[in-house]
């Protein structure tokens, strides 16, 4: 199955440049995410995510920690841009997300990151909480482009979106990965200072679906295209996974390819939230299965790919 990457049919049109152009100007009064911090990045400004007008990476390379149907067998080729759009107090990425580790790339820096990815054999350009720099990733893609890229590109995002943002990328990202992280929107602010991300999550979700569809494989077993959905299971289901499944099986699609992940632990400030500041009991875990399958969910990771958990059918 071949399937050319959506940006190439973009490559040097006047189409891009105007959405890089109006993705840059966002940032002079920024309102890339929900957050709509209002600085000027152009000139610098920083608003939540502590970022100005350069991206910031923190490491870039294959990856093989990823669901299968990107990493494949050579790997899926990551690019970890520093910083973002969420405060989560249990982030096991957070001195990357939260102590701003990494290095300024330009654009040129970027670009010349994801040809290298894809000489080494990565099967994906996979973008690793892309959402506040995606002016910036635009500029690298064009770029990379026009030296020669032909990966199918992956957002993998934590889902607090703007559509308006979203918009920029369409037909240019091939495979969305969004997190659902919080149904209540009590939660969200207590555990992210985003009481919003429930329904901006809601909405992304389904605009990412509207521009790309259910997630497609190819004969290899690599993704193509489509949507991919991450849940992760938090202690005493205070992510409120059954309604997550729920509104994913009833508004998006049945289809749906979602990762419901096991790998919470207490890290960062999680110590300061008594109900979180432990580990993920298996029961836990089981319910959260249960409930993905009981909402008619049929394209979960766990049933592709089994691993060591006994699945109950409905």
């Amino acid at each position: 199955m071949d399937i050319i990457p959506g940006y190439l049919s973009l490559l040097g049109s006047q189409e891009l440049s105007k959405r890089i152009e109006a993705a840059d100007e966002r940032m002079r009064s920024c309102r890339i995410c929900p957050r709509r911090c209002g600085v000027n990045r152009l000139k610098g400004e920083q608003g939540f995510c502590k970022t100005g007008v350069h991206a910031l990476v923190s490491s870039h390379g294959p990856h093989f920690g990823e669901e299968q149907p990107l990493v494949g067998k050579h790997g899926s080729g990551t690019i970890f841009f520093t910083s973002c759009n969420l405060g989560c107090v249990f982030c096991q990425n957070y001195e990357i997300s939260h102590l701003g580790v990494g290095q300024p790339a330009t654009p040129d820096r970027i670009a010349g990151m994801m040809l290298d990815l894809a000489d080494v054999g990565c099967h994906n350009i996979n973008l690793v909480t892309p959402t506040h720099v995606v002016p910036q990733i635009l500029k690298a893609l064009s770029l990379a482009a026009e030296g020669g890229l032909s990966l199918p590109l992956v957002y993998n995002c934590g889902g607090y979106e703007s559509v308006e943002t979203l918009r920029f990328l369409e037909g240019i990202v091939d495979i969305y990965m969004p997190d659902f992280k919080f149904w209540d929107r009590d939660t969200a602010d207590r555990l992210a200072q985003a009481p919003d991300y429930p329904d901006a999550a809601r909405q992304a979700l389904k605009e990412m679906h509207r521009q790309v569809g259910d997630l497609v494989i190819d004969g290899e077993g690599i993704a193509v295209r489509g949507l991919l959905v991450r849940h992760l299971v938090l202690p005493q289901d205070l992510a409120g996974t059954g309604e997550v499944m729920e509104y994913i099986a009833r508004e998006i699609s049945r289809d749906t390819y979602v990762n419901v992940m096991d790998q919470y632990r207490a890290c960062f400030q999680a110590d300061r939230y008594p109900d979180i500041n432990r580990s993920l009991s298996a029961r836990d875990f089981e319910n959260a299965l249960e409930s993905a399958l009981r909402a008619g969910l049929n394209r979960l990771d766990q049933l592709q790919f089994p691993r060591r958990y006994r699945i109950v059918r409905f």
